[in-house]
């Protein structure tokens, strides 16, 4: 009986000590959410910092009549597009706000959902992240999903 109580109670920590790390790797995936969103509306030059070489980015457009119209495009080309875009951005004070923000484990680390909300706008636009924690500590933009209301993505639609 002392064996299986023993066996029982070693199992009970094992199982809570991965609960933790769980709990521990979503908090530091928001965490590192919140940095994301405290550089971009600083206009840091430290962004591309926070994305992974070959992260998969879309913008999905949402058209006048409310379909939407995925448009991908490769890190590289986002990173030239986003240092064309901050200067005017700052120019505006443009920035978003975020809500909802929720944090869910996926298969290739964790996804940050939530609204976000362009300075000067009332609606709201969905957004995600996947992040994911690197062999050296960081974590990494790997994959990200922002609606937007801006047609001109739409010329680079395949």
């Amino acid at each position: 009986m002392k064996k299986i109580l023993s066996v029982l109670f070693l199992s009970f920590i094992f199982m809570c000590s991965g609960i933790s790390t769980f709990a521990d790797d979503a908090t530091d995936a928001k965490e590192f959410f919140n940095k994301y969103v405290n550089a971009a509306n600083t206009y840091s030059p430290t962004i591309p910092d926070f994305y992974s070489q070959n992260a998969k980015i879309i913008r999905q457009v949402v058209k006048p009549d409310g379909t939407l119209v995925n448009v991908s495009t490769d890190t590289a080309t986002y990173m030239k597009q986003l240092k064309l875009g901050q200067a005017t951005a700052k120019l505006r004070k443009y920035k978003n706000t975020y809500r909802n923000i929720n944090v869910t484990k996926v298969a290739n680390g964790y996804k940050v959902s939530a609204e976000r909300q362009p300075t000067g706008e009332t609606y709201w636009l969905k957004t995600y992240q996947i992040v994911q924690k690197q062999p050296n500590g960081q974590w990494k933009v790997v994959e990200e999903l922002m609606q937007t209301k801006e047609q001109i993505f739409l010329k680079y639609a395949k």
